[in-house]
């Protein structure tokens, strides 16, 4: 078999193993090992079926019987690259994109052809992928006719019983019964008119072991689970959520339209307040996502949404995948923020965690492994279902209910909360067996295609991908994957995993190794841009300078590397700025927008970090008196009129308002046309945008030279120096840039840096500026109205509330309104102002 990957079909033979030697290591949530992608070269039974170590239930019905007899729908019918299925298999779009994956063209043939066979077993025996994907509706709780139905997958117990406060938890007159697929199933009638387990009342499942001892578990598919918080260290308990149509939120916005290119805001809700505590869902709502869309993001990814019992774990040691994070509120109040987000034209990702699952037995489903063997688990048997470093368990992926449960868990999140797409945590762990452990990946293909290769999570992957796009064509998936999978962000249908994005985990420990071990002199401009650049063609890449990663207790912001203590004393506009603060402020600017503007087509930033939040994360824990007062955010400092936060909090709005109004993100024209060592000088165009970052430390040019490919006239579009952005105002924004010609016209070698025309520019020591070329039918325009965005105020982070419902009243949804505040008519050079809709009588339900 391929690698110890089981499948339903032989593999081809072993492709060469990957080096074992390496001194790098994955540690929990901090890759170390780099991300290093290629550049292209040029160039019907009611028995149960079983094969191997695999049994397939056939589907379930709500009344637990078995059904068969339909029709097997076609496979993969919206594939235009694939003709036929099998050992025919030759049309693999992904290996005619990058001929230099030729060699390994019987992998793909393996992996599509389990691909296949997985969904075509899914069609017969379920109905579809989608039908699959419905397990909710048969497991765990759900209204039927008359009664409530449980149903739980158990196969190793030998007795099972449901408990709660509706029988005082005594499970003996609630006796569940097994069927042959290991299903255990109850039908509770309803008394007197009413269920029989009463809405938001606690339930346990129990059942008895092989030798004999009973233990409760929380019900795998439970939608809701609560803790004592007055009781330290207690256990979580399941509960029964069906709140009565009056108590269940509606929503009543529609989900924003995918945007050309995310600009992905990550949060944590819990940690969101400025208070030592944790925030709720509906105050984040309410307080932080105006500010976010004041910040001109799109898109808001939510982190530890899923009920985690241990909050320190950041979300990523998951206990109960189908419900959310009581911490924060119930399943309503989450809908109450979803919605609000789609009403500001913000769309909302999940932080989703299928990687692994919390080792807690009592709280968790790995209290549902008792020992038996991985056919009747969630998990691998012994090595292989645990991962060392981050002392968790692994999925058997090849399971046939691991694949309902997983499938089900994201179609849940898409359809009950109407997330618009997924952040999966992870990825590098599920695509090999070694995990990524002491892997150091270079680049070399064999790397990524061999017997370390986990086909099965491969599988998954390749199915979830298919599901979620068929639910929602809108999506956005991402993947954190560390190792540069080729193919991992390529369609399904051409042989790859069906991404659409994957983080540029490389370029934050690039600039950290920068600010930690290299003076300003020492930067290489080629090194930057080729860092920034360095991702493969046609594969979509969010980039991000740092995330929370960064962040996390043990190291720094790049605000606080560059500041440090300098932080907490020079920060007040009333004084002169001292040096520290003067460069740190410049370059934190600098190189968040390079980052932005070079280093991928959807951008991320951190939950404070817009504006250099200070000192570190740190969630309460025994080691630091389990104290919340690194568990927050300062907003006040953005707020404050007096203190230079609102500097970079300003910055931070015009460059993403420069991508709303010129959509430099989801441009294919990217052209580095100088990166200057001795000047410390990178010149490069996005769009129709020319972007001139100056690192030096010291030097000013005057007529600097830059190449830029259409002739005409330039002006300011965006000027990291101006004053509303904490710079020193040496760029003038009101001269026009001419260009000439250079060289002969269609040979590149004769022009200027390989470009056609040139202008002359003013670049200040530590500045960026970004130039927009004048349309001719722009020329009459008023000078104000061509500025673009450099007078952006760095004022009113939050409207005043009756400018914010005028702006909405204005605002379609997914559409920024620019507000005029001066009422100078001067367009661009204004906040972008949104507030959320009238959302009903729940707005005040907390």
């Amino acid at each position: 078999m391929l690698g110890s990957s089981s499948g339903l079909l032989p593999a081809p033979p072993l492709l060469p193993s990957v080096a074992k030697n390496s001194k790098w290591a994955i540690r929990y949530k901090r890759c170390t090992a780099k991300e290093k992608p290629v550049r292209l070269p040029s160039g019907g039974s009611k028995k149960l079926l079983c094969h191997s170590r695999f049994c397939f239930p056939l589907r379930i019905s709500n009344n637990d019987r078995v059904r068969h007899g339909f029709a097997i729908s076609a496979v993969l019918t919206d594939d235009p690259t694939m003709t036929t299925v099998g050992d025919g298999m030759e049309n693999i779009g992904l290996v005619s994109i990058d001929p230099g994956l030729e060699s390994f063209k019987d992998h793909f043939r393996y992996r599509m052809k389990r691909y296949v066979d997985q969904k075509k077993l899914i069609e017969r025996y379920e109905g579809g992928l989608e039908e699959f994907a419905l397990g909710y509706q048969k497991f765990g709780f759900n209204r039927d006719e008359g009664g409530i139905v449980y149903r739980e997958w158990a196969p190793a117990a030998q007795e099972a019983q449901i408990i709660g406060d509706f029988n005082g938890w005594d499970g003996s007159n609630h006796r569940m019964e097994k069927n042959e697929f290991g299903v255990w199933s109850i039908k509770i009638p309803d008394s007197g008119g009413n269920p029989a387990i009463p809405h938001n009342s606690r339930v346990k499942f129990r059942f008895m072991q092989g030798n004999g001892v009973w233990v409760d578990r929380i019900p795998a598919w439970i939608k809701y689970a609560t803790v004592d918080p007055a009781s330290f260290g207690a256990p979580y308990d399941g509960v029964y959520w069906d709140p009565p149509t009056s108590e269940r939120y509606e929503f009543k916005f529609p989900q924003p339209p995918k945007p050309n290119a995310p600009r992905i805001y990550e949060a944590h809700v819990g940690m969101s307040s400025s208070e030592p505590r944790v925030n709720s869902y509906r105050e984040f709502a309410d307080n932080v996502l105006p500010r976010i869309r004041a910040n001109n993001y799109n898109t808001v990814q939510l982190m530890a949404v899923i009920e985690h019992s241990y909050y320190a774990s950041f979300g990523y040691h998951v206990t109960n995948f189908f419900a959310v994070s009581s911490r924060s509120g119930n399943p309503e109040d989450l809908k109450y923020l979803i919605d609000k987000a789609h009403s500001l034209g913000l769309r909302v990702l999940m932080d989703v965690v299928h990687s692994h699952a919390s080792n807690n037995v009592t709280d968790g489903l790995n209290g549902f492994d008792i020992g038996q063997g991985a056919q009747e688990s969630y998990f691998h048997t012994g090595d292989r279902g645990y991962h060392n470093l981050w002392d968790s368990r692994l999925f058997n992926y090849a399971n046939w209910e691991v694949l309902r449960f997983l499938l089900s868990n994201l179609r849940w999140w898409l359809e009950e909360f109407k997330f618009d797409g997924f952040r999966f945590d992870g990825v590098t762990s599920m695509l090999y067996h070694h995990h990524g452990i002491n892997m150091a990946f270079t680049g070399d293909y064999n790397e990524y295609f061999s017997e370390a290769t986990d086909v099965d999570a491969v599988v998954y992957l390749m199915l979830a991908n298919y599901l979620i796009h068929n639910i929602l064509p809108d999506a956005t998936v991402i993947a954190e994957d560390v190792s540069g999978m080729p193919g991992l962000g390529c369609p399904v249908s051409e042989g790859g995993v069906g991404f659409d994005y994957r983080l540029a985990m490389a370029i934050p420990d690039k600039w950290i190794d920068y600010l930690k071990n290299k003076s300003d002199l020492e930067w290489s401009m080629n090194e930057i841009s080729r860092s920034l650049t360095n991702r493969r063609y046609t594969e979509k890449c969010v980039a991000y300078a740092e995330s929370h990663d960064q962040s996390i207790v043990g190291d720094k912001t790049i605000a606080f590397i560059l500041m440090d203590k300098e932080m907490y004393s020079g920060m007040s506009c009333l004084t002169e700025a001292p040096p520290a603060v003067d460069r740190g402020i410049a370059l934190h600017k600098m190189i968040h927008f390079i980052t932005m503007a070079l280093g991928g087509e959807g951008y991320l930033n951190f939950m404070g970090n817009e504006f250099g939040h200070p000192e570190w994360i740190d969630f309460p824990r025994e080691g630091n008196g389990w104290s919340y007062e690194m568990c927050r955010r300062q907003w006040n400092l953005a707020d404050m009129e007096h203190l230079r936060y609102k500097f970079m909090n300003a910055f931070d709005r015009a460059m993403n308002l420069l991508d709303e109004k010129y959509s430099f993100l989801a441009s294919t024209k990217q052209i580095v046309s100088s990166t200057n060592e001795e000047d410390k000088v990178i010149v490069f165009e996005r769009g129709d945008l020319v972007f001139v970052f100056n690192f030096h430390p010291e030097k000013t040019y005057d007529g600097y030279k830059v190449g830029c490919d259409l002739p005409g006239k330039y002006r300011v579009a965006l000027d990291s120096d101006a004053l509303e952005f904490g710079g020193h105002g040496r760029v003038g924004h009101d001269a026009d840039h001419f260009t000439s010609p250079e060289g002969i016209p269609g040979v590149p070698e004769t022009n200027f840096n390989n470009r056609p025309n040139s202008f002359k520019v003013l670049s200040p020591a530590r500045t960026c500026v970004v130039y927009y070329r004048v349309e001719e039918s722009e020329e009459s325009h008023d000078d104000d109205d061509e500025m673009g965005l450099n007078e952006i105020l760095a004022a009113d982070v939050i409207p005043e509330q009756e400018d914010v419902e005028e702006a909405a009243s204005q605002a379609k949804v997914g559409k920024p309104h620019l507000v005029d505040g001066d009422g100078d008519g001067s367009g661009l050079s204004k906040t972008v102002d949104f507030e959320v809709e009238d959302m009903g009588d729940d707005a005040s339900d907390d």
